[in-house]
């Protein structure tokens, strides 16, 4: 279990960082485009496409750390409250709703990224294709759902239902040179 756990840190950390570089890249960019169009009189229209797919490539990558870090969007009222058994069976919950949400948006992703690619479609800037930017949906939800999935085999194994050995265990785990 614990070659899992630090497979599924070390990709997500890998991802984070991808996520941290595009961020960077965007900052970069604006930059460059606010310097050419106020100081240099010549607006670059082609950035604005660039930024808003890196946008989209920054929240690919960063889902994965979110959900591993249990710091996406959750009711925490009842999951707070909640000891032993129902803890456990609403992390499980939890865990299968992601696992499934992922699953379907990789379906859906790898139809649309077919789609893209049959009919030839491209996007503004020439010569970039159209399902280079969309690949990004089903990769990054394949990576949701490996965490969603290695985070379910924990609930399973009762690792994270609240027990005070599996919080210093995945204290333990946490610490990762990725981090």
């Amino acid at each position: 279990m614990e070659g899992i756990d630090r497979w599924v840190r070390a990709i997500s950390a890998a991802a984070l960082q991808i996520a941290a570089a595009a961020c960077l890249v965007c900052f970069a960019l604006m930059c460059y485009a606010v310097a050419m169009r106020y100081f240099a009189g010549a607006p670059q229209p082609w950035i604005d496409k660039v930024v808003g797919w890196l946008v989209v490539a920054m929240v690919m990558f960063a889902a994965p750390a979110a959900q591993l870090e249990n710091e996406h969007v959750a009711v925490d009222t009842l999951s707070e409250r909640a000891r032993g058994g129902a803890r456990r069976a609403l992390a499980g919950f939890a865990c299968l709703w992601v696992a499934a949400t992922a699953a379907v948006m990789i379906w859906e992703g790898w139809a649309m990224v077919a789609f893209s690619r049959m009919t030839g479609m491209m996007t503004d800037i020439h010569p970039v294709p159209l399902w280079w930017i969309q690949v990004l949906v089903p990769v990054g939800f394949g990576l949701l759902l490996i965490v969603a999935l290695a985070q379910l085999l924990r609930v399973a194994r009762g690792l994270d239902a609240g027990e005070r050995a599996a919080e210093s265990e995945a204290a333990r785990l946490k610490a990762s040179p990725f981090e």
